[in-house]
């Protein structure tokens, strides 16, 4: 074996095909793929303690530890699957090091969505044997397929931007070229393995044969809802062309006022969706959603002396309901897998389903504190697991926002009837007789647990926030 390279890592996301990837590369006599090894949720595989002598904890506490084993410990070359949530502190390395062979696995975005959504419900993530198949339908739903969406097309512009500027490339696989003992032997060749295989390893089944309109059991409204996102492209391409800026799909235009608003997610957006609905006397539904960056500068056109804003809510408040909208609860907008990894390596005292009634608020009180705990080490890069929209800093979100449309007012919440009352005037419109009123958050409001060791942990975390719009304690 000869080859400049030391490493490699498949660059790739859940459901497009890293799996039968994997299993062909380890097929290789001098290629050894270790798993999902920077998976903050496990290490390898979901029942694996260990990858070459290093475990999770230790894994955890240093990563370069696991990188530096895996090129310099594997028999022949030595690589690992990555995907855009797997441990943020592990990418830079990983692209800067020009020994490091980067391939790139891509799969059409809608096929991957439906074949997660349909193992997500039956359970089944491999199938080895036809007989032991499990079959369901996945339900599309827009707005979930657009932040996976928006997921994918974020991080592989950013490997695209990164590799032409450190002057590097990478092998491209698409999903309809596992298939191919060809590619699979060229794709070793890159590696410097020169002993080919005479066919693939067939161990491995396609779950989901049939076709995409029996696959979706509301074919008609995804097919809708393709249609109105009309910056997303079916054809085959490596880098989901074309380019988007971050999270644009996320501003919402009202159907009639020359308003734009740009959410910070965990923040009143309820509340300022139905403000912006009764301006114009519509229906939530009628404001104007999933913009494309086309479609947006189409729109600032047609409203000379339009205004753009955002809201701020204080850093308290804002992790309080991330945390009990996708924490607390297992229900529809949650984040398992994430709970339970916080629950057993972060300790977060939840119980391991549904909280019932034996979660009174002092349990509820000590879980936000260890939550707000997780975050300054999340923030601050020290954890596996990477930083989400709904908890970011908000000085982040809105530096964010400045890459294609700065909001040019920053409202914040606790004079939010007021200031979007002067907003709605200010383009001469009459606003609503009030503002709509906030949505309770379950189980428990921030008022019932609030104390002074919450306003610390949240200020250590936060300190960004605090510092750059001058915040004072919640209470």
């Amino acid at each position: 074996m000869s080859s400049k390279f030391k490493s490699f890592v498949v660059f790739a996301e859940m459901r497009t095909g890293s799996n039968f990837l994997e299993s062909n590369l380890n097929a290789f006599d001098g290629i050894t793929c270790h798993g999902e090894a920077f998976n903050p949720h496990f290490i390898g595989y979901p029942k694996s303690t260990e990858i070459l002598g290093i475990d999770q904890q230790t894994r955890d506490d240093d990563p370069t530890k696991l990188l530096v084993a895996i090129r310099d410990k594997t028999k022949g070359i030595g690589g690992f699957r990555y995907f855009h949530n797997h441990d943020p502190r592990v990418l830079d390395p990983l692209l800067e090091d020009d020994t490091c062979a980067k391939i790139i696995l891509t799969r059409n975005p809608v096929e991957s969505y439906v074949s997660w959504k349909i193992a997500r419900s039956t359970g089944q993530w491999k199938l080895t044997d036809v007989k032991a198949r499990k079959k369901a339908q996945a339900d599309f739903d827009e707005e979930e397929f657009s932040d996976h969406l928006e997921a994918l097309q974020a991080f592989q512009l950013t490997l695209l931007n990164r590799l032409q500027t450190l002057g590097q490339t990478a092998f491209y696989v698409a999903y309809e070229d596992l298939q191919s003992v060809e590619v699979m032997n060229g794709l070793a060749r890159y590696l410097g393995v020169d002993h080919p295989l005479e066919a693939l390893d067939k161990s491995l089944k396609k779950q989901n044969p049939d076709p995409i309109s029996a696959k979706v059991s509301n074919y008609d409204d995804m097919l809708d809802a393709l249609g109105r996102m009309d910056r997303f492209d079916l054809t085959r391409t490596p880098n989901f062309e074309p380019r988007r800026g971050p999270v644009v799909p996320s501003y919402v235009a009202a159907a009639e006022a020359p308003l734009l608003y740009l959410p910070l997610r965990s923040g009143p957006e309820p509340q300022v969706l139905d403000w912006m609905a009764a301006l114009d006397g519509v229906a939530r539904d009628k404001l104007q959603t999933k913009l494309n960056q086309k479609q947006l500068r189409q729109w600032k056109r047609r409203h000379p002396g339009h205004r753009s804003f955002t809201v701020l809510r204080h850093p308290v408040d804002r992790a309080h309901d991330a945390f009990c909208r996708h924490i607390v609860t297992t229900g529809k907008g949650s984040y398992p897998q994430l709970r339970t990894t916080l629950i057993n390596r972060y300790k977060l005292p939840l119980p391991k389903g549904e909280p019932d009634h034996s979660y009174d608020a002092d349990a509820h009180r000590a879980a936000f504190k260890a939550f707000l705990t997780f975050l300054k080490g999340n923030l601050n890069g020290q954890t596996a697991i990477r930083v989400d929209q709904a908890w970011c800093t908000q000085a982040q979100a809105v530096q964010g926002f400045g890459e294609f449309a700065l909001p040019d007012r920053i409202i914040r919440e606790d004079a939010l009837a007021a200031e979007l009352s002067a907003l709605a005037q200010s383009v001469g419109v009459q606003p609503p007789a009030a503002l709509p009123a906030r949505p309770a958050t379950h189980p428990y409001a921030l008022a019932d647990i609030y104390d002074a060791d919450i306003e610390k942990r949240a200020s250590d975390a936060y300190q960004r926030d605090y510092m750059m719009f001058g915040f004072k304690s919640w209470g």
